[in-house]
């Protein structure tokens, strides 16, 4: 299937300092698009990858699992610490997730990580019901576009694959039994009115890391896609300011050149 307008991956060529972004679960690399040309724009090596069985149709989401999606993160996160000299990795929602389980299995080799809304759990009886009702009902009503600012859509599926959701439940299950070994400066930033992924998540990775380099944010004006909502600039610039601390040698670099950014197939 070809991929939707707007969901293709992103790719910027900068300085030594590289960034790889990881997107949230039915959305696609347009929800962390604006953040990702931030950062290229500040002469940052970018990567916005395409998750398997995102940015296409739902139906096409049914056939991956999250080996598939991690697989994606891990083997664009090989790439940019083959040509970078440091590299940090972000994430939303479940792309915060992915950047947890990255961050316990790289170490060293990931300078800091930034979480948006980052998922820890699927929530209810949902949860429980997930293992029978996926063989019975293909997918379930969407999560994409839960933003506060007026006239701002998200580019994700209006339904959940069930198979997928189930997936993510073990993922989600993975991750939190790693999140002592996440070690790494980290910048959290969570929304108090979130749709989809409950403030007790961020409370829990808070809680469970064993990072000592840690900074919380409120996110006050947005929902769950906060990337694209009122306090998008807060994101970007807390992220920068993030890297600018641990890799001060990418101030200055290539400044302004992000017009070398291009969006390429995945």
């Amino acid at each position: 299937m070809p991929v939707l307008p707007g969901a293709e991956p992103y790719r910027h060529e900068g300085g030594e300092v590289g960034v790889l972004l990881c997107h949230g679960f039915t959305g696609s690399p347009q929800s962390m698009r604006p953040w990702a040309e931030y950062l290229a724009g500040r002469g940052l090596t970018v990567s916005l990858p395409l998750l398997p069985g995102h940015g296409t149709r739902w139906q096409d989401m049914q056939l991956t699992t999250w080996h598939d999606w991690y697989a994606e993160v891990d083997r664009e996160l090989r790439d940019l610490t083959a040509r970078c000299r440091r590299v940090f990795v972000m994430g939303l929602s479940m792309g915060g997730a992915l950047t947890l389980r990255l961050a316990a299995k790289h170490g060293d080799a990931i300078s800091g990580i930034v979480l948006v809304n980052p998922g820890n759990k699927v929530h209810g009886l949902a949860a429980h019901a997930l293992p029978v009702v996926r063989h019975l009902v293909p997918s379930a009503k969407g999560i994409a576009s839960d933003i506060a600012k007026e006239g701002v859509e998200e580019l994700g599926y209006d339904r959940v694959p069930l198979h997928a959701a189930h997936s993510l439940r073990r993922l989600f299950q993975v991750v939190d039994a790693e999140l002592p070994q996440v070690t790494q400066p980290l910048v959290l930033l969570h929304s108090p009115q979130d749709h989809v992924v409950p403030p007790a998540d961020s409370a829990r990775v808070l809680s469970r890391v064993s990072s000592t380099d840690v900074k919380e944010v409120l996110l006050e004006q947005s929902y769950h896609v906060a990337t694209l909502d009122h306090d998008a600039e807060r994101i970007f610039e807390e992220s920068w300011a993030l890297v600018t601390r641990l890799a001060p040698e990418a101030v200055g670099e290539h400044v302004g050149n992000s017009e070398k950014g291009s969006a390429s197939g995945g």
